[in-house]
Parts: C-alpha cells; structure tokens; sequence
C-alpha cells in the first residue's frame, strides 16, 4: 500500500478537496477499522450486561465503561509520546495483538463460567490500556494517510466508522448476548482484529525524514505537556472536552440500566438503545464537515451540547422505547458532532511534531471526563435514582453552554503550522555533540524609547513561543547604561536541544518574529551569542554521537 503524502505533495496540492476514500491506504484502514469497531461494540454489549448478571448494582455496571476509559487517562500521553517517536503502524499493530490477546483470555475465562466482577473490570482495564497505546498513532497517521485539506473529513469519517458499528454491533451483540451469552460476544470480537492486523502489516507508509533522533520517552512527554500549556489555543480545546465528556457520560454509562430498569427490556432492548445512539452518531458525522465549513467550531459544539441536553432529558422523563430511543438518537448526534469538531480543532492547532502527544492530552482530557462522570452518575443514580442522574447530566451540559462562550475555541482552519525553516548554520569554532551543554543564548535588540511599549507586547508572546518550543530560564534585560540596548536570554539542556528548539518554529510564528525585527534598529539583524557551559577541570563535550549539521540558523 502506497502512503497519499501530507500537505506538501504534488497531488494534495492540485487536487486539495479530494476524498479521503480517494486514498488507498485511508481506505483499507477506514474497513478494517469498522470491523474492528463492530467487533469493540459486540465485546462492549457482552461486557455491560454480563456485570448486570455478576453485580446489577447501576454503579458497577457503569464502572464497566470508567475501566476502558481509565486507562487512557494514564497512559495516553506516553502513548502519545510512543506516537510522536516511534513508527506509528508497528505501535498500532502491538496494540491491536494485545488486545487481541487479552480478548481471546477473556473469552475462555467466560466460556468456563470463571468471571468475576472484579475480573471483568480487570480485562476490560486491559482492553483500554491496549486502546490507549492504539488511539494517539492510530489518530496522528491520519495525517499519514491524507493531506491536511482532507484531515478534517478523514477525522468525520472515522467517527462514522466507529458510529456504523454502534448502529449495529450493539443490536447484534444483543442477539449474540441473548442466544449464546457474553463468552460468544467475547469471542466474535477476537476475530475482529485479524482484519485490521493484516492491513497493518501491508501497509509501507514513507518513512519521516527525520534529520534528527527521536526524543526520548521521558523527553517527549515533558515537550508534550510543555507545549500544551504554553498553547492557550490547546488548553482551551482540553478544557471543552472535560467539560462536554463529563456531562455526556452518563447517558452511555447508565445506559443499561435504563434498558432494564426503566424500559423494564433485556439484552436486546440494551442493543436496540445502543444502535440508536449510533444511528444518531452517524447522522452527526456526516454533518461535520458541512456545518464545520457553515460556523465556527465553538457554535457546532454548543449546538452539538444542547443537543446531547435535549436527548439526556428524553431518556429521564421517556417511560417508552419509542420516546428513549429517538431522544438516545438525537444525543448520539450531539455527541460525536462535538467530539470530531473538538478532535479536528486540535490536531489543527498542533504541528506535525507534537500531534501525537496533542492527541493524547484531548484523549486524556475527553477520558478523564468519561471516566469521572461514569463514576459519579452511576454513584448518583443508586443513591438517587436513574431520572435524577440523567436530569441533573442534562443541566449540567447546559451549564457547559454557557461556560463555553467565555472559554470560546480558537479558528483554526487556516493557522499555517508547517516548519517555518528559517535556518542558517551558525558560525562555531568549538565542536559540538548531541549532548554537549548547556547551552546559554543571548539575542542583543536596539529599540527605539518610543517603541518600548510594543516591543515588550511583542516579547511577551515571543517568551510563550521560546518556552513552548523548549526553551528555560528565559528572561529579557535592558541596558541601564544604553536603554535602547535589550537582551534577550535563554538556555537549552543540550546543542540537540538547541537544534530542536530552532526546527520547532511555524509559519504562524513567523508574525511575531517579523515584528520584532521590524521594531529592532540595529545596523544588522539581532546579534547572537552562543554560550556553552564549561566545568573547570572537566571535558564539557559529551561521548556522544555528533549531531548531524546541515541546518542554518535565524534569531
């Protein structure tokens, strides 16, 4: 299988509003995937009404869906940095044979009639840890599949992947529930995985052109979480999904206790609400990408909350499948119009470095909201009842409306975030090795007394910039004796680093660079000074490989 390239190759360019389907390789993974997901939501049925039968307590039957979504909590940001550093189809094909693994021990544990509920909790803690590491590389090389016109629609695409085998796998794991018990759901969702296993492995993506060695783990995870909180446009994404996940958890959460409780239904009554929320999420899919292009992000994800309200307060007050199950359809429309629309706007706010990593933090934020919410609505319908805990979801979502037009998402569609290249190689007489430093740098302005005021606008937004790109201890001086005379300073751990930092730069940033050139008065360009740390008495460069120097450098 051939890889579509990203946004700078020849085809995406003529022909940016092509299909994703247009792409081979999007194509086999988007089937595979759905015959994964169908298998997910067969296993999914089984698993909720087994704990129904092990322990009906609402409670720990909504812990079946807080023991997937935990583990993406944990572990999704070294997942993410696994994404960012490694090759993404061998990540993905780990987690998919381990999952598989887990699947099959889970299947013949049912089989022999051994399960317990803390067992069962156990195994499907272990699917999410599997979903976890799958979810950042499996969703960055979307990227690797299509270019970035396309990203968006791809991203819609997978969510209706995931919302046809809602529509279909819950009635059919009902079925299967119903006839031949949860060991059967089990089992037909081991097979589920062969498929996208084999298209893993046909699959030859080009490899990145990686100038430099991937970071670290540890490395990563810290510039991961660095950039984010240096990213205002991110924490405000982070921030919408806790808030939209956490209220919207417990319509999907107690779900099999309205089926049972409230609809007074069984297996596949459960199936039949759960391919209705489905139905509903398709629809929702599909209208992405039109109304994506109709209004801004913020209004599709306040429309898409109250819509999730409306269906939460329908399934409350609904004493019959024939008011649930419209109501359960028009909240799986809500829900995934807003979760795609906040899935696109991150990975269109984060470059290509850092995608992996953005990912996992929207996942953890979105999780953690799932995760929290389950618990404390399951907590809330046995103290209270079920009506109550889904009324007071439905306000709370409302709530998030409003709290949204004060934590408004950024546009993002036309941010350019490819590298900005501005490099020149410095002029160093010293060698220098990855790990050789600290390394100090000192940038040296002239600007005009008049001009002060916006220079130091200009430096505050360059601070955030340097610090999320990797920068430390940076400050900014002005001469007492020559006030026009400022410098700026920061350090790097390493020359890598250095070089890292420098690759780093967008053409978004490229505004703020501009306008501080603009203000310096110089004869020249900003003069740099490039300062290593030197222990007296002790070699300062490393026993480690040079680093590789064809870049050229920019202040």
């Amino acid at each position: 299988m051939e890889r579509a390239g990203d946004g700078e190759s020849t085809g995406a360019r003529a022909a940016p509003t092509r299909s994703p389907f247009s792409y081979p390789v999007f194509r086999a993974i988007w089937t595979a995937n759905l015959l994964s997901n169908l298998g997910y939501l067969i296993q999914s049925v089984g698993a909720s009404w087994l704990m129904t039968q092990l322990a009906p307590s609402p409670a720990m039957v909504a812990l079946v869906q807080a023991s997937v979504s935990l583990p993406v909590l944990l572990l999704a940001l070294v997942a993410g940095a696994i994404a960012d550093s490694l090759d993404r189809r061998r990540v993905m094909l780990v987690a998919q044979c381990f999952m598989l693994a887990v699947s099959l021990s889970l299947s013949l544990l049912a089989g022999l009639h051994l399960v317990t509920p803390l067992l069962l909790l156990g195994f499907t803690f272990l699917i999410g840890c599997g979903m976890a590491l799958n979810g950042p590389a499996s969703q960055a090389a979307v990227g690797d599949m299509v270019p970035k016109a396309a990203l968006p629609a791809a991203i819609g695409y997978n969510s209706v992947s995931f919302n046809v085998a809602r529509s279909a796998g819950p009635a059919i794991g009902g079925a299967i529930v119903a006839a031949a018990g949860a060991a059967a759901a089990f089992a037909a969702n081991c097979f589920s995985y062969v498929w996208l296993i084999l298209v893993l492995l046909r699959w030859r993506p080009q490899p990145d052109a990686r100038e430099l060695p991937p970071e670290r783990i540890g490395s990563a995870v810290a510039s991961g979480i660095r950039y984010a909180a240096m990213s205002p446009h991110l924490l405000k994404v982070m921030l919408r999904a806790v808030m939209f996940a956490g209220a919207s958890s417990a319509i999907s959460a107690l779900m099999p206790v309205v089926a049972r409780d409230l609809l007074h239904g069984g297996a596949i009554t459960y199936g039949v609400l759960l391919g209705g929320f489905g139905v509903g999420a398709i629809g929702g899919a599909l209208l992405s990408a039109p109304l994506r292009k109709r209004m801004p992000a913020q209004s599709v994800v306040g429309l898409a909350a109250t819509a999730v309200a409306i269906g939460a307060v329908g399934t409350a007050e609904g004493a019959h499948i024939a008011v649930v199950l419209p109501a359960l359809t028009l909240a799986g429309g809500g829900w995934i119009l807003a979760m795609s629309t906040l899935n696109a706007t991150m990975q269109l706010a984060s470059p290509r470095w850092v995608v992996g990593r953005s990912i996992a933090l929207y996942q953890t934020a979105a999780f953690g909201g799932l995760a929290l919410g389950a618990w404390l609505f399951g907590m809330a319908a046995t103290a209270y009842g079920i009506r109550t805990a889904l009324l007071a979801a439905a306000a709370l979502q409302l709530l998030g409306v409003l709290a949204g037009h004060y934590i408004r998402l950024p546009h993002v569609d036309d941010l350019n975030l490819d590298p900005l290249r501005r490099w020149s190689e410095p002029a160093i007489e010293l060698p220098v090795e990855a790990r050789s430093g600290p390394v100090s740098i000192t940038l040296s302005y002239r600007i005009d007394p008049a001009d002060t005021a916006e220079f130091l606008a200009v430096m505050r937004e360059h601070r955030r910039v340097r610090l999320r790109d990797g920068a430390r201890r940076w400050s900014l001086s002005r001469d007492l004796a020559n006030p026009p005379l400022w410098v700026e300073r920061y350090q790097v751990p390493t020359w890598l680093e250095y070089v890292r930092h420098n690759q780093r730069r967008t053409h978004a940033d490229a505004v703020n660079l501009d306008r501080i050139h603009r203000l310096h008065r110089g004869d020249g360009p900003p003069e740099i000074r490039r300062l290593i740390e030197v222990q007296p008495g002790v070699d300062h460069v490393a026993d480690a490989d040079p680093v590789p120097r064809p870049f050229t450098d920019h202040p």
